[in-house]
């Protein structure tokens, strides 16, 4: 028989746990279009930028069983995509990419958007693939899902040529997509490693990661059973119920909550899953890694990288918790945990006492905020952060119970995420709350895609943290320089915002309008309306982790260049 490419794709995808296509129509791919818009199964969504549509297919693969896709124009569509791209490479999040592609038949060059795309996104993909004849269509899109989703996941590009996608090739019989069933094995020697440094520690510890999102069950079994305090990185702040008293929080290190930081002080063996000790998970290479370090991770490529491990594991977080949690409870005694969990309490609660103590007139606690918005949020509700300081702030006061509870960029660290990536998660889940925090800076650069929201009637709310200013990078410059460039933002009223994309608008000015300005956003979410929080935040604490890391970078500075930003801030304070 005779199938366009087109036709085929369509097909293809069918099969494929999706949903949604996110991105724009060009000459390219208006065949795949027509043919989607016939899908019973797959809705495709115009999105007002590429770049926000990779970001919405990223936030679909965080937070279902779905694969996000992109359905793109060559050459303009995948630069402007190419940061949603790179934040999900980094993070590890499965993408499938469709972009058109320029005629393979023609004699001619210079053809509109010709460029090679696969060298471009060679560095942020696990593979690139260029369909050249309608019989490859259908293997091709199964192989590219495939690898996007084994191993550790990662984005995977399909350039279909225009050509391929209009005209009919003769083609055998269509296959059926068959998943890979996963390798269930584990090498008992290594687990068997890993339980005798468990039975000689006195102190330890877990830390996790995005990697062990889907191992909540195991982990909490583990963690239960020997007494272990459990910290996460940022990404793999959902990985462990904040609920649970053996919780710490976000870090282990000198950039950590008290909580952690006292927990983890004595450490002496820690099992890390699902966490490749990256900069921002570790306070910067803050953290000290005890000797003995167990390692486990689906991608052996990260064992050794930055702290040796005496045991390293390769395999799905959950398949080897899974036989760890087994033998852990057959071979090893319960430890009383009482003063250990006691301790996680009083730390916390002291922390929390040290924010509400921050009080400032006309200005908004972040503390005070987060607890407003646990209230209001179910457990299984979603929350979208942004990249900046109420990153941090998200990470060390807002408690998340639900795995895949909260998402944002990490290792990439796109700013400009969470709109975005609000509307995909909440495209995901049409029934839960979905919300953003982001700041200011961050929500300028894709605030328009809110458009996207108010078209397709998506009750998102988007929690802007507002000061005018960069505030990361801000307070960053104003310790070592005493001094902000280019870090204030020019002044845009976000009430306008919300009329031009058909939101509605709301505006938190002091402490007593957090409850019940939320309480109407809410409601107002509730009736498929989305809308902007715009928060008169203070931001005049720094979180531990911004106190911790400048103190860890200005230790590792060489001694010269330590005296000189220390005398160049004491110089320009004396100066003002």
């Amino acid at each position: 028989m005779k199938k366009t490419g087109a036709w085929l794709a369509r097909y293809a995808l069918e099969q494929l746990p999706i949903s949604h296509t996110f991105g724009i129509p060009g000459v390219h791919n208006t065949e795949l279009y027509d043919e989607l818009n016939n899908s019973e199964s797959i809705t495709p969504i115009l999105v007002t930028h590429e770049g926000c549509g990779a970001f919405m297919g990223d936030a679909v693969s965080r937070v279902s069983d779905e694969i996000g896709c992109l359905l793109i124009v060559p050459a303009a569509g995948v630069t402007h995509a190419a940061s949603g791209i790179g934040e999900a490479f980094l993070d590890g999040i499965p993408l499938l990419i469709i972009a058109g592609g320029i005629r393979n038949d023609s004699e001619f060059g210079y053809q509109l958007h010709e460029m090679d795309q696969h060298k471009l996104l060679e560095p942020i993909t696990k593979k690139t693939f260029k369909i050249e004849r309608q019989q490859d269509v259908v293997k091709t899109l199964f192989e590219a899902y495939t690898i996007a989703t084994t191993g550790e996941p990662g984005p995977v590009f399909v350039e279909l040529p225009v050509n391929v996608q209009l005209d009919r090739g003769e083609v055998g019989e269509l296959p059926k997509f068959e998943k890979i069933k996963p390798d269930l094995e584990v090498d008992e020697t290594l687990i068997n490693q890993a339980i005798s440094l468990l039975s000689e520690a006195r102190n330890p510890a877990i830390f996790v990661g995005w990697g062990g999102v889907h191992a909540t069950r195991e982990l909490e079994q583990i963690a239960e059973h020997l007494g272990m305090p459990v910290a996460t990185t940022l990404q793999g702040l959902s990985s462990f119920p904040a609920k649970n008293p053996l919780h710490c929080g976000f870090g282990f290190g000198p950039s950590a909550v008290p909580a952690a930081r006292n927990a983890f002080k004595n450490c002496d063996c820690l099992l890390a899953i699902g966490t490749r000790f990256g900069e921002i998970a570790t306070g910067s290479y803050g953290v000290k890694v005890p000797e003995n370090l167990i390692h486990i991770d689906i991608n052996p490529a990260v064992f050794n990288r930055n702290f040796k491990a005496k045991t390293a594991i390769e395999g799905d977080a959950k398949v080897v918790l899974s036989a760890l949690a087994e033998k852990i409870t057959a071979l090893m005694p319960t430890r009383n945990s009482e003063t250990l969990k006691a301790q996680i309490k009083k730390d916390k609660q002291d922390y929390r006492n040290e924010w509400y103590e921050n009080d400032h007139e006309n200005k908004v606690n972040p503390a005070r905020f987060f607890d407003a918005l646990r209230k209001q949020m179910d457990d299984d509700s979603y929350l979208v952060v942004d990249d900046g300081n109420h990153t941090f702030l998200t990470a060390e006061l807002m408690p998340i119970n639900h795995p895949t509870g909260m998402i944002s960029p990490t290792d990439f660290n796109c700013m400009g995420y969470a709109v975005p990536a609000t509307i995909g998660a909440k495209f995901a889940h049409p029934d839960k709350q979905v919300v953003s925090v982001v700041g200011d800076g961050a929500f300028l650069m894709t605030a328009m895609e809110l458009a996207t929201a108010s078209c397709n009637q998506l009750g998102v709310i988007q929690c802007i943290f507002n000061d005018g200013e960069l505030s990361q990078i801000a307070q960053a410059q104003e310790r070592p320089y005493n001094k902000k460039t280019c870090s204030e933002l020019a002044s845009v009223k976000f009430s306008g915002v919300a009329t031009a994309t058909g939101c509605k608008y709301l505006y938190i000015e002091t402490n007593d309008q957090i409850t019940p300005i939320l309480e109407k956003a809410f409601a107002l979410a509730s009736e498929n309306k989305a809308v902007i929080v715009d928060v008169n935040i203070d931001y005049s604490k720094p979180t531990c982790f911004t106190d911790g890391v400048v103190k860890t970078n200005i230790k590792r500075l060489p001694f010269d260049t330590k005296v000189r930003m220390i005398g160049r801030a004491i110089y320009r304070k004396i100066k003002k």
